[in-house]
């Protein structure tokens, strides 16, 4: 690409309704705040002045909190001190927004700050990110005051009057301008004098802000609370030395708390409550020639710059920080392409403590609420597509009929998935349980590896049963209940299976616990999670399920755990583990019968 003509795009579209209105100002702001304009011919010159005049033009058509809050919207970057200062030139909430949201150099700033009007100034000290240099500016031109918000924007209304314009100091006629300098010399001499302890926040005149006193009185009560609730957050995190005093706040560990890696993968942020103990953290080990099998699931992520679901990682430190972890996070680059770091989330894992198991609970419960609430429009829709597929009210077309047959198949899968998430849920929350009983597994997997054999014989694939198969080994697991399993885990694993790929399935035992081992199929055995993966299966006739292999998986291994078994990955290799029947369980044989009679 040798030119950029997306702004000739965005001039030339059509503003006729109000979306269209508020589209062309969003593309206007994206495209004016990421670069910097530096014409080079009149085409150019022609596109910068047509530019400011439609952004002009659709300011006048778009009301001024809606365009404060098109700047606040993430998604964009404002990296331009042209675009901030001409924003900085409107009302005072889409001045605040832009001077807020503003992310330019140092040089761009000095140059930047003296052109600004008086009244936008102030907004710049809401601000904690700004260079030292600029602070220093700001102090030289007298920028002493706090900008505050316009009131109809806050929790009080009142009524408010707008700030004058603004004029230079080359516009005010002579006596406002010994007004003015009288005014900056009182605040320089009322700043030097200002003792060094903190005062109390004093109630704001009525007459002055147009509040009332209650309104007043509320403001300081709402002011208190947020200092007491700073000031108990930074006593929860301070250090205590050992003098054997009586902390009145309870220890506590930290359940989760977002992070932002840099490129080499030490921790440059994170939420307040875990900052000052995670800060500096490294969560990758320097690569060593050799050393790729001992890399954990993250490193290799990382390494490979690709998203992280579900890693498990160990942090040492702080008592509140210390344990398992389980992060999910996604690689960042900067605008040069190259690879800054990760940003994510660090939680503990499900099993953290009785208030995970709570929340977990309660997360399950949410779900099933949800699902059962949209099983109501779906069975309606499924209902009243059989009528028209029946005809049971009257004759209807053929394509209508279809049509129906279509759509009630469509409600009756999304159904099917409904009950594979509710099912999920309960397993994982242990709401329900397997059903006990008795199950030959040699049987019903040589069974169940015959019905996926005609699916998959004709592209030259399958699964193998080899070894002992033929001795019985009973399962304590009743027979729907395990002929379910074995059909997840059979059925997902030879689904993904390519042209020729043959898998290798065998039955064992020991422990007391019936082993079940089969090939992971390629596109799964490149997963670092299989039980995330989205792989679908290869042969359409084989249906796993609605949502991919690793949901199947995982529910395939909620159902393992809940009758007191597993399901693990070991290498290229999948094992089922289902607790085997104890001789004081199993139902009396043929020949214990001969002997009893």
């Amino acid at each position: 690409m040798f030119f950029d003509d997306r702004l000739a795009t965005v001039l030339r579209q059509r503003s006729d309704s109000e979306a269209s209105i508020r589209t062309q100002y969003r593309q206007l702001l994206d495209i004016l705040g990421n670069r910097k304009f530096a014409p080079t011919d009149e085409r150019s010159r022609s596109l910068e002045a047509s530019a400011w005049l439609r952004m002009d033009s659709l300011a006048d058509r778009i009301p001024a909190d809606e365009r404060a809050a098109m700047i606040r919207e993430p998604g964009w970057r404002l990296r331009s001190a042209d675009l901030t200062s001409h924003l900085a030139d409107y009302e005072p909430e889409v001045a605040s927004a832009a001077l807020n949201r503003a992310q330019l150099s140092e040089e761009d700033w000095s140059a930047l700050i003296p052109r600004l009007p008086v009244r936008a100034r102030g907004f710049l000290r809401l601000r904690r990110d700004l260079p030292v240099d600029t602070d220093n500016l700001l102090d030289r031109l007298g920028v002493y005051d706090r900008g505050l918000p316009s009131p109809t924007s806050g929790p009080y209304s009142g009524p408010y009057t707008p700030p004058p314009p603004h004029r230079s100091d080359d516009e005010l006629v002579p006596g406002e301008a010994v007004q003015s300098a009288r005014s900056n010399a009182q605040n320089d001499e009322f700043r030097s004098q200002e003792p060094s302890a903190p005062s109390a926040p004093a109630i704001p005149d009525p007459t002055e802000t147009g509040r009332s006193e209650i309104s007043a009185l509320v403001e300081r009560i709402a002011q208190f609370r947020r200092t007491r609730d700073v000031e108990a957050a930074e006593a929860e995190l301070s250090p205590r030395l050992p003098l054997d005093e009586d902390a009145s706040l309870p220890k506590r560990r930290i359940a989760a708390f977002g992070f932002v890696a840099d490129a080499a993968g030490r921790i440059e942020w994170a939420d307040r409550e875990a900052a000052a103990m995670v800060i500096g953290t490294k969560l990758v080990a320097p690569r060593m020639l050799g050393a790729v099998e001992h890399e954990n699931s993250f490193e290799r992520a990382f390494a490979r710059r690709q998203p992280v679901e579900q890693c498990e990682i160990e942090l040492a430190g702080a008592q509140a920080i210390s344990g398992e972890w389980t992060i999910d996070a996604q690689p960042r680059f900067a605008d040069t392409g190259h690879f800054a770091g990760y940003i994510g989330r660090f939680r503990r894992p499900a099993a953290f403590g009785s208030e995970a198991d709570d929340r977990a609970a309660k997360e399950a419960d949410r779900i099933r609420q949800l699902l059962h609430e949209l099983r109501t429009p779906i069975t309606a829709v499924q209902g009243y597509a059989e009528v028209i597929q029946q005809q049971l009210f009257g004759p209807a077309p053929h394509e209508y009929r279809a049509l129906a047959a279509a759509i009630a198949a469509d409600a009756a899968h999304i159904l099917a998935g409904f009950e594979e998430l509710d099912r999920l849920a309960k397993l994982e929350t242990r709401t329900v349980e397997i059903e006990p009983g008795e199950t030959n597994l040699s049987d019903l997997t040589a069974r169940t590896i015959a019905q996926l054999a005609p699916v998959l014989s004709p592209r030259m694939a399958g699964v193998e049963l080899v070894g002992d198969s033929a001795s019985p080994l009973s399962v304590a697991i009743d027979p729907e209940e395990a002929e379910a399993l074995t059909w997840r885990f059979l059925a997902t694993l030879g689904g993904g299976c390519a042209s020729g790929e043959m898998l290798t399935c065998t039955i064992g035992n020991g422990d007391s616990m019936a082993r079940l081992t089969c090939d992971l199929p390629e596109q799964l055995a490149a997963e670092d999670d299989i039980f995330s993966a989205d792989a679908k299966p290869v042969a359409n006739s084989v249906n796993t399920g609605p949502f991919g292999a690793g949901f199947t998986l995982r529910l395939a291994r909620a159902e393992a755990r809940s009758a007191a078994g597993d399901l693990t990955r070991e290498d290229d290799r999948l094992v089922l583990r289902l607790p085997l029947l104890t001789v004081g369980d199993t139902l009396p044989s043929q020949t214990q019968e001969g002997d009893g009679g």
